[in-house]
């Protein structure tokens, strides 16, 4: 019997892949999807970026709706009184922060040239700017600006705004429709689980809500401190528009890592426009509050829900943002501590250390709760001390 032929070892032989044709259409059908995909995202990134944070609001205020709901509230009651709650808070910071930017505004324009004057004795660029003449080009830029609003720019302004209310209103409306019927949804995604995978997708889903929950709520309250900071202190040293500067902090303060940058400089900028000390000394307490904000609030309110080195959530912050927007920055922090959490559970078995408020000295750090450690061993050997001592005098009431 012959043997079969075989190919001679060489540079001739090539190696030959033969697909079937239901592979080629699977291949076409996958980038024919993949564009329309990406079609869809572009010409509706404004929807998308509306809807993303409409449900990142709604777990911001899940807890909230939570706490009544144990309290014996029902679902609906709950959501309407913690809607409507936020929705008052925010009317309220408006009424509250629109005049006195308006005003503030309207001073600037007259103090600006007077400001840039000022700048002058800057070592560095103040010679500079003299030479520049900046004063003039300042005070001719105020002088042409009533020109520049013509009627097409003010219909454009109009437009601008009646587009955020309309945004304003479907994140409001996406976030208490994801809260009303959040459970139902849930509960339909889980029949729609094979039922010996559901134990596995109940652990998953516990996990991302109280991962991606609790830095939400924290994370808001957390900003909500802080623009109340920079208001007080904004109104306290005459910072022009520092309604402006404490909103604008607020909301970018819950991006990771950057958010403190841009909203320091934004309200820095502001501070110089009063004179160079002004801004110094704003500077120096905003990044003081930053600090006790990064050492003791956060850690005390949001605790270790998403336990992660800075780098990694400013790389994540970095590439959510790049893309998906907005809503891209602010979810890619916890959707990547929930997915390291995932997987310590699954390699080791241990839950990620959400922490509460008896563990708050566990999530300061190192140095901060030595020190809190410190005094507390101190106080406690003062109070053994002060009761032996006593004990003392009870012994010997005559010595």
């Amino acid at each position: 019997m012959p043997e079969p032929a075989v190919d001679p070892p060489g540079p001739d032989r090539r190696l030959r892949l033969a697909l079937d044709w239901r592979t080629g259409v699977g291949i076409a059908v996958l980038m024919v999807g993949l564009r329309v995909v990406v079609d869809v995202a572009s010409t509706a990134s404004t929807a998308l970026t509306r809807i993303g944070v409409g449900v990142l609001l709604a777990f911001a205020l899940e807890p909230l709706v939570r706490k009544l709901e144990v309290r014996g509230w029902t679902r609906a009651a709950a959501v309407a009184t913690v809607g409507g709650a936020f929705v008052l808070a925010f009317a309220v910071l408006a009424a509250v922060a629109l005049p006195p930017g308006l005003r503030q505004a309207e001073r600037l324009r007259g103090d600006l040239p007077d400001t840039v004057r000022g700048l002058y004795d800057l070592p560095l660029v103040g010679r500079r700017l003299q030479q520049a003449d900046a004063v003039k080009a300042v005070q001719g830029w105020v002088d042409d600006l009533p020109s520049r609003f013509d009627f097409q720019r003010v219909r454009d302004l109009a437009r601008s705004l009646a587009s955020g209310a309309a945004s304003l209103g479907v994140v409001l409306l996406v976030a208490f429709a994801v809260l009303l019927d959040g459970p139902g949804l849930v509960r339909r995604v889980r029949l729609a689980i094979p039922e010996e995978r559901r134990e596995r997708a109940d652990e998953i889903g516990r996990l991302l809500y109280q991962v991606v929950g609790t830095y939400f709520a924290g994370s808001v309250f957390v900003a909500c401190i802080g623009g109340t900071y920079v208001l007080v202190v904004g109104l306290l040293l005459g910072v022009p528009l520092a309604p402006i500067a404490a909103v604008w902090y607020a909301m970018v303060s819950l991006i990771p890592q950057v958010g403190g940058f841009l909203g320091t400089s934004f309200v820095f900028v502001l501070a110089v426009s009063q004179g160079l000390g002004v801004g110094l000394l704003v500077l120096l307490l905003v990044v003081a509050y930053m600090n006790t904000e990064n050492y003791v609030i956060s850690p005390a309110i949001v605790g270790r829900a998403v336990d992660l080195s800075p780098p990694t959530t400013m790389l994540a912050a970095l590439v959510g943002g790049a893309a998906l927007g907005v809503p891209g920055a602010l979810a890619a922090t916890p959707l990547c501590g929930t997915v390291k959490a995932l997987y310590l559970r699954r390699r080791f078995g241990e839950l990620p250390d959400i922490g509460g408020p008896g563990r708050f000295v566990e999530r300061l750090p190192a140095p901060l709760r030595r020190l809190v450690e410190r005094l507390r061993a101190g106080s406690h050997r003062g109070a053994g001390d002060a009761q032996a001592g006593a004990h003392g005098r009870d012994r010997h009431p005559g010595g």
